[in-house]
C-alpha cells in the first residue's frame, strides 16, 4: 500500500508543475498505463493467493516434501518470478509464484519432466535427486554416464531417472558415449558392449548399438519393457514426444502401457534388434581388457558394459513371519486372478495404489491397502483421489500408519493406530520398491553416493 501511495503522490506532484494542456496529454498517456498496472497487480495478487493455497493444502495433506526422484529446486536469488516455469510444467500446478518468486507448491505432482529448467531465462532452476529427509543411493556417474570404473556405464532408473522419456534419452546418449569409449579401447574382447536390461533405457541403447553396427548383446531377465511390462493394465506411461535411435521422433499423447509395449515390439520386429530374453545377469568381473559378464545362460567377454536395470530388480521385503508363503508376491500381473479373494496390498507408491484400484474393481474382491505413513506422499494425486473414492464407496479398506505383523495361511495381522487387526486373507501384494544392487556394484568397484537434494 505504501508503494502505491508513493506512486500516486509522485504522479500528482508531476502534474501540478506542468501546464494544463501538457497535463491533459500526459494523463491521456498515463491512464492506460495505470490501468494496465492495476490489472497486473490484481492478477499477481490472485496468483499469489492461489499458489499459497495450493502449498498450504499440500502441507496439510502431508504432501509438502519434494519427491526423492528427479525434481526442481529454485534459486530465489536468480528467480525473476516471471512464471514461465509455471506455464511450462506439463503436470499442472506443480510450481507457483509467491511474492515474486517461484516455489514448488505441489511436489506430489512432479515427475521430473525438467521443462521448467529448460524455459527458465535466468537458470534459476536446478534438477536434483533426493531431499534432506530422504536420501537416495545411486552410482556416482560422470556427465557421460560412465561410472568411476572405466568402461562401465549406467542409464535409466538405476541412475535416478525413473521417468520413461528421460530414461529413453539417457539410453540414447549413453550409447553415444560408449561408442567413443569403444573407439579408444585397446581391448581384444569380442563384444563391444553388453547391455543389461531391456527397459526404456536398455531398449533405446540397444537400438543405438544396432544402428551403429556394434557387436552387442542385450540381456533381459524377463520381457521387453522391464518394469514397464509389469505396470497395471491401462496405466498411462507417457505423455510427451520422445526420440528413439533408428526410429526418430515419436509423438505420444496419454499413451498406455499396452500401446507403448505394442509399439516397442513393433520396433523390435522391424529393426531386427537382438534381445536375449529370460537371461539374467549373475555377475560382472572387471578384467584387464574389459569385463566378463556371467549370465544364467553363458559368459560374455566385452569391452564395455551398460547397466540399464531398474531399482526394483530385487524386491524389498517386509521381513515378517509368514512372508515366505506362495501367496505373497511383489508385483501385480493380472488383477483378474484375484477375483472373489481377500487381498492385502502393502505400500504407498503408485504401484501399490494402482494395484489396489484395479483389484477393487474385480468382482467379489475384498481389498485392504496398508501403508506405514500418514499420507500417500509418493503417489500421483490422481491415484490418491481414486483410492479415497474407493474407500468412501466401501470398495476397499485403507489403513494408514499401519504395518504388517504376521502372515498366516488364511489371515494377516496388522499393527494399526487402534491396535492389532487380524483380517481374512488369500493373497498379499507387497509394493515396497526395490533394493539397489549395491553389493554387486561395489564388488566391481563402483562408487555409490547418497543424493540429498543434489544431481
Amino acid at each position: 500500500m505504501n508503494e502505491q501511495s508513493d506512486f500516486f503522490t509522485d504522479i500528482l506532484y508531476f502534474l501540478s508543475v506542468v501546464s494544463v494542456e501538457n497535463a491533459q496529454n500526459i494523463l491521456a498517456f498515463l491512464v492506460p498505463i495505470v490501468l494496465a498496472w492495476f490489472i497486473y497487480q490484481k492478477i499477481k495478487k490472485n496468483r499469489d493467493r492461489r499458489s499459497q493455497n495450493i502449498l498450504q493444502n499440500s502441507k496439510q495433506a502431508g504432501l509438502g516434501e519434494p519427491p526423492t526422484s528427479l525434481h526442481p529446486i529454485i534459486d530465489h536469488n536468480l528467480c525473476l518470478g516471471c512464471a514461465t516455469c509455471v506455464d511450462a510444467c506439463p503436470e499442472g500446478k506443480v510450481l507457483g509464484v509467491i511474492h515474486e518468486k517461484a516455489h514448488l507448491v505441489d511436489p506430489s505432482h512432479c515427475i521430473g519432466h525438467g521443462a521448467c529448467k529448460t524455459v527458465c531465462p535466468t537458470d534459476a532452476i536446478s534438477l536434483v535427486i533426493g531431499n534432506e529427509k530422504r536420501g537416495v543411493d545411486i552410482p556416482l556417474l560422470n556427465p557421460n554416464f560412465e561410472t568411476n570404473v572405466p568402461g562401465l556405464f549406467v542409464a535409466g532408473e538405476l541412475g535416478g531417472m525413473g521417468l520413461i522419456r528421460n530414461a529413453i534419452e539417457q539410453g540414447r546418449q549413453a550409447m553415444e558415449s560408449i561408442r567413443q569409449a569403444i573407439s579408444r579401447s585397446q581391448s581384444s574382447a569380442p563384444y563391444d558392449i553388453v547391455i543389461i536390461g531391456a527397459g526404456p533405457a536398455g531398449f533405446s541403447a540397444t537400438l543405438g548399438a544396432h544402428q551403429h553396427n556394434l557387436n552387442y548383446v542385450t540381456l533381459e531377465q524377463e520381457t521387453l519393457g522391464g518394469t514397464v511390462a509389469h505396470f497395471p493394465r491401462g496405466k498411462i506411461v507417457m505423455t510427451a514426444p520422445v526420440s528413439l535411435p533408428i526410429v526418430g521422433q515419436v509423438k505420444f499423447n496419454e499413451t498406455t502401457k499396452e500401446i507403448l509395449l505394442d509399439f516397442w515390439q513393433g520396433v523390435e520386429k522391424k529393426t531386427g534388434v537382438k534381445l536375449n530374453y529370460m537371461e539374467r545377469m549373475e555377475s560382472i568381473e572387471k578384467m584387464g581388457d574389459g569385463f566378463m559378464i556371467t549370465s544364467s545362460k553363458g559368459t560374455y567377454h566385452t569391452k564395455t558394459v551398460l547397466l540399464a536395470i531398474g531399482r526394483r530388480g530385487t524386491p524389498r521385503k517386509l521381513g515378517v513371519l509368514g512372508e515366505e508363503q506362495n501367496k505373497v508376491v511383489y508385483r501385480l500381473a493380472d488383477p483378474a486372478e484375484f477375483r472373489h479373494r481377500h487381498v492385502l496390498i502393502v505400500g504407498g507408491g503408485d504401484s501399490a495404489l494402482e494395484a489396489a484400484i484395479t483389484i477393487a474393481d474385480e468382482p467379489g474382491t475384498t481389498v485392504t491397502l496398508s501403508y506405514r505413513s500418514a499420507a500417500f506422499a509418493k503417489a500421483n494425486p490422481k491415484n490418491v483421489d481414486k483410492v479415497n473414492a474407493s474407500a468412501n464407496n466401501k470398495k476397499m479398506n485403507v489403513l494408514l500408519k499401519s504395518t504388517v505383523k504376521e502372515i498366516t495361511e488364511k489371515q494377516v495381522t496388522i499393527n494399526t493406530e487402534d491396535g492389532e487387526q487380524t483380517i481374512d486373507n488369500d493373497a498379499v501384494i507387497v509394493c515396497a520398491g526395490g533394493i539397489l544392487p549395491t553389493p554387486m556394484l561395489k564388488s566391481v568397484g563402483v562408487d555409490i553416493e547418497t543424493k540429498r537434494g543434489t544431481l
